[in-house]
């Protein structure tokens, strides 16, 4: 990462967020272009630039879940993939017996700074 890049720290606004079409979004949507804007603002670097930065954020922490790492983001959480294993189920429209296969899934676990700061925020409102 560039060194303009180390230690930028600024609060970003998501409700002011739209799209490269103009179009506003949710203000509890976060997409990738509205993050790539919010890089652009905090460190002052080119579109195509911050849109690179998120899109290989995003490339690593896809390849460690699928290589099974468990990715640890400070302040924020933990992703991980657990193995579930094969267990009976039922249809729920029609309620007949079905085996659930074994799969992978992908499990966020938010750290307490996350938890605290979403009930602050909570109470706020």
């Amino acid at each position: 990462m560039h060194a303009e890049a180390r230690g930028a720290r600024q609060d970003v606004d998501w409700n002011s967020a739209t799209e490269p079409d103009g179009a506003q979004t949710s203000e509890s949507t976060v997409t990738r272009a509205s993050l790539a804007r919010s890089v652009q603002r905090a460190i002052g670097v080119s579109k195509g630039r911050a849109s690179t930065y998120v899109e290989q954020l995003f490339e690593e922490i896809f390849e460690c879940l699928v290589n099974g790492e468990e990715v640890k983001l400070s302040a924020f959480g933990n992703f991980s993939v657990r193995e579930k294993r094969e267990r009976d189920g039922r249809n729920p429209k029609t309620g007949a017996k079905a085996t659930i296969k074994a799969r992978r899934v992908v499990v966020f676990r938010p750290s307490q700074i996350l938890r605290a700061r979403i009930q602050a925020s909570s109470r706020s409102r």
